[in-house]
Parts: C-alpha cells; structure tokens; sequence
C-alpha cells in the first residue's frame, strides 16, 4: 500500500498490464545475507503472471534455489521533465507500477520454454522465431524467476507544475518537456548479409 503520493495509486488491472507491456527493464529488489539487493533485468508478463531473467549463477537464483523468493519488482515509465516557479514543486509525470510476492523458480522444461520465448518476444515482438533457440548448455546457464500479479499496484503522475499561488506572477518558465522513447534505423553486425526483418523496420512499443 502506498503510504506517500497515495492519491496516485492505482489498482485497476488495464492501467498495470500496461504499463508492464511498455517497458520491458525491471528492478528486482529482494534481501540476502540480511542485506538489500535490487537489480536490474527483463522481464515479460505471461496474463497475470511475470517472467524474471537471470544467470544460473546469480544471486536472487541461488537465493530462490528450491524454494520461494520474497520479492519487490518495479517498473516506471517516464513520461515527462515537470518543471515549476520553485524548486521545491519540481517532479517528473510518470507511471509506475510495483509487485510484491514469492517467486518461484521455473524447474518446468516446458514452462521453461515458454518462458525463454516470452522474454524474447517481449522486447522485441516477433524475435523468437528468428533466432536460434536455447541450446542445452545455454538453457542449463539461464534461470527464470515466476512472479504472480497478486499484491500489485501503479501510481500515475501527469498534468502539470502544481506552482503555489504567490509564484505565479515569477519570472520564471514552467511547463513540461515531455519525454519519449526513440529507437534508430537497425544496424547489422556486419557479418552475412540478411535483410532487415519487418519486426524491426516497424518496431514500436505499445
């Protein structure tokens, strides 16, 4: 439960699976040795369900091993620079959204499988069908994590500066500078020549 901003906390599930279907870097925040740790890593959401990448060798994988992890995850769009009168009234427009549980690791070669193709898929749309897929070694060296959408919320801030009434009349610009993702023209390895796939050429994100 959010306990500051509260008024921009969200629960409606179309507002979450967006914002998760935008991005596709997460933080993973969990505790080992009575330490905190977050990390970034992909992610790719499977209906009310999340699919955490990772090394084998990493340590929320190890720490998760048989059993189940606690976990934090979060995600946040950002949208745009708010710029007010005063400092202090500053911000950022932004969508968030924020995941606690106990993920599991995948030990299902089937939903492994699944997972592998989610993951790729979901940063690039269409990719798993044009590459090679995992073989055994590289499947054995890459762990999944599964994190079901139970305790889940999303905050939201948009609009503009929120200036106190006595700075309005300050020389000073306010307003937002908006902010968005921009992806380039595809640049090939160099290797054989192969013409750039269509998924590519017209890569959005939702």
């Amino acid at each position: 439960m959010p306990t500051r901003g509260r008024e921009r906390a969200r629960y409606d599930r179309d507002l979450v699976h967006a914002v998760l279907d935008e991005e596709y870097v997460c933080h993973l925040g969990f505790v080992r040795d009575g330490a905190p740790v977050v990390l970034p890593t992909l992610y790719a959401r499977d209906g009310e369900r999340l699919y955490l990448h990772g090394s084998t060798g990493s340590r929320p994988m190890r720490s998760a091993g048989s059993e189940s992890l606690p976990v934090c995850v979060t995600v946040t769009v950002v949208d745009g620079l708010v710029l007010a009168r005063s400092a202090f009234h500053h911000s950022v427009n932004y969508r968030s959204v924020v995941v606690h549980g106990e993920a599991r690791r995948v030990t299902d070669q089937a939903e492994l499988t699944r997972a592998f193709g989610l993951l790729v898929d979901h940063v690039v749309p269409g990719r798993a069908e044009d590459c090679r897929p995992p073989d055994a070694r590289e499947a054995a060296a890459t762990a999944v994590l599964a994190l079901d959408l139970e305790q889940v919320s999303a905050k939201v801030r948009d609009g503009g500066p929120n200036d106190d009434p006595e700075d309005l009349s300050l020389p000073h610009w306010s307003g937002v500078l908006p902010v968005a993702r921009h992806h380039g023209t595809p640049v090939p390895d160099g290797g054989r020549p192969t013409p750039v796939p269509a998924y590519l050429t017209a890569y959005t994100r939702p």
